[in-house]
This record gives structure tokens, C-alpha cells and sequence, in this order.
């Protein structure tokens, strides 16, 4: 019994999504090396540091199911950064500049989307073109200054903390359990599975490919815009060199929360969790005093242990 049952335990640990096995053990060094910090309070503050990645990887775990990919969301956060940081929107409301910022990226998303979907362009040609492009209309802009400072209005309600937690975890955590729905109880997420499954079986089956596309590209576009509004408000300035950095972050905690191109198990709390192990690294590292170039060769060692094990797994099945 206990040899039939070995393997089956392995198995299991084998296909869970690596996030969960790194979040461990970044967990049980960050107790055993600073335990002073696992304070919720503190770990609180490291959290809401990296909502705006969260909201990201949300983005992109939905084009990825569906076997595609977004490099523009960094461009779309530079440019709604400038937007609001600019002195253009000071006068505005809190909506307005909310609508504002959400009609960049749906802009942005349904035009991916109708390249990717409809007229069958490679989903990384396309975005990475928007996304320099983009890129270079705020550096244009900003005649290579960084814009003044948000809207006090902004940075309040990322000061917020609803129920004693801060809001962009909480407004990260609800956006979460939206996508959870949309991708486990509606049509759209069956639709969404299937063209990851295979996306010419799909299309013989009735799934309307190019439409499904095109709606993912168009709500990872709206969510990196309000991606780009969190990290806004968080660091308070405006800045012509923040947004391309956090493209790779998102894609890498997608594909450690187990999310790789139409194929994984992690669902939506396997990136959730993912981004959490980036959170943590950066706790752990700040802690033991690791500069900056340590933290990109740690944070590029988990991305590649994440990478082997998908890897694995491929070969094997």
C-alpha cells in the first residue's frame, strides 16, 4: 500500500505549480533568517508594493490561456503614468481620471487583440511594437523629464485601508476573484480553455476564436491601465522610466503560478501566489542586505527553475 501510494503523493507535489513549493521555502528562510519580519503589518507594506504586478499578471495569465502574450502592458502603465503626473488631469475627478486612464488600455487592448485574433500577427511582434511605441510618444512627451507629481485624490485612496488592509491588496485580491469567476463559471473562460487546449479543435467545435482573443487582449489592456493607475498612486511622482520592468516580472509569475501558453494547472491562485514568491524575495533580500544585482540573479534563478520544471514536465507527457 505504502508503494502504490508513494508515488501517487509524488506526483501530485510534481504537477503542482512551483509557486508553491518557492513561496514555501522563501517563507521558511524569511522566519528562520529574519523572524522579526513576519509581521503581517510589515509584510502588509512589502505586499502592497507589488499589487500593481499582481493586477499584471491577471492581464497576462488570460491572454497566455488563451495561447498568446501582452508585451505592451508596460507601455500602457508609462503612459498612464504621464497622463496623470503631467498637470493635465489635476482639475479632474477621481472617475474621470480613472476613465481616462481605462480608455488608454482598452484602446490598447482591442487594438492587440484585433491584430492578434483578426488579422493573425504575432502576438510578440505586435505588443512589443505597441509597447515601444507607446514608449516613445511619453519620452516625446516629456522631452526626457520626468512629469510633476498625481493627484492628491490618487494617492489617498491608495493610502486607504478598508477593514485595517491596504487597498491596493484589497482591490488586487476582489480583481482576482473576478478573473477566478469569469475563467470557472462563465462561457468566456470555457471558450478561453478550450483554444488553449488546441485552437484548431476549438474552432471546429464552435468556440469563436478571433472574438475570445480579441476580448482577452481588450481586458488585459484595461487591466494593465488600471495597473498603471495603482502604480501611480503608489510611488505619488511621475516617471518616464517605470512599466517595461514589470513585463517580465508578471510573465515570469504567471508561468511559476503554473500558466504557460494555454497549458498548467494554476489557475488564477497559482500567479497569485507567484507574484506573493516576488514579494518575499524582495523581503528576504532587503533584509540580508543583497544590492540590486543580486535581486535580478535570484529573481532569474526562480524564473529558470520554473522554466526546467515546465520543461520536465513537457518531455515527460
Amino acid at each position: 500500500m505504502v508503494t502504490d501510494k508513494a508515488p501517487s503523493l509524488f506526483n501530485r507535489v510534481a504537477r503542482m505549480p512551483p509557486a508553491y513549493i518557492v513561496f514555501l521555502v522563501l517563507v521558511v528562510a524569511l522566519w528562520m533568517t529574519r523572524p522579526q519580519l513576519m509581521n503581517p503589518n510589515i509584510l502588509g507594506t512589502f505586499i502592497r508594493q507589488v499589487a500593481p504586478l499582481g493586477i499584471l499578471v491577471l492581464a497576462q495569465l488570460l491572454v497566455m490561456n488563451a495561447r498568446s502574450i501582452d508585451l505592451s502592458v508596460g507601455g500602457v502603465i508609462l503612459l498612464v503614468n504621464y497622463m496623470i503626473s503631467s498637470g493635465g488631469m489635476d482639475d479632474m475627478s477621481l472617475p474621470m481620471i480613472a476613465a481616462c486612464a481605462l480608455g488608454v488600455g482598452l484602446a490598447v487592448g482591442l487594438f492587440n487583440g484585433l491584430m492578434v485574433g483578426k488579422r493573425r500577427v504575432s502576438a510578440v511582434v505586435v505588443t512589443l511594437a505597441v509597447s515601444v511605441v507607446l514608449s516613445g510618444i511619453v519620452e516625446y512627451l516629456a522631452n526626457g523629464k520626468p512629469p510633476g507629481n498625481v493627484p492628491q485624490t490618487l494617492r489617498d485612496l491608495y493610502e486607504a485601508r478598508p477593514f485595517n488592509v491596504p487597498a491596493p491588496i484589497v482591490f488586487w485580491t476582489i480583481l482576482s476573484i473576478g478573473v477566478a469567476a469569469l475563467l470557472k463559471r462563465l462561457v468566456f473562460g470555457r471558450w478561453i480553455s478550450s483554444i488553449g487546449e488546441n485552437p484548431v479543435a476549438a474552432h471546429y467545435a464552435g468556440v469563436p476564436v478571433q472574438r475570445t482573443v480579441i476580448l482577452a487582449h481588450t481586458i488585459a489592456g484595461l487591466m494593465a491601465a488600471v495597473a498603471g493607475l495603482v502604480q501611480t498612486a503608489s510611488i505619488a511622482v511621475g516617471s518616464v522610466r517605470f512599466g517595461p520592468e514589470l513585463v517580465m516580472n508578471s510573465i515570469a509569475a504567471t508561468i511559476l503560478g503554473g500558466v504557460i501558453f494555454g497549458k498548467g494547472s494554476g489557475g488564477v491562485l497559482g500567479p497569485f501566489v507567484g507574484v506573493l514568491c516576488f514579494s518575499l524575495l524582495f523581503v528576504l533580500m532587503t533584509a540580508l542586505g543583497v544590492q540590486e544585482h543580486g535581486k535580478l540573479v535570484a529573481q532569474g534563478a526562480i524564473i529558470l527553475l520554473a522554466a526546467i520544471v515546465y520543461g520536465v514536465r513537457t518531455s515527460k507527457s
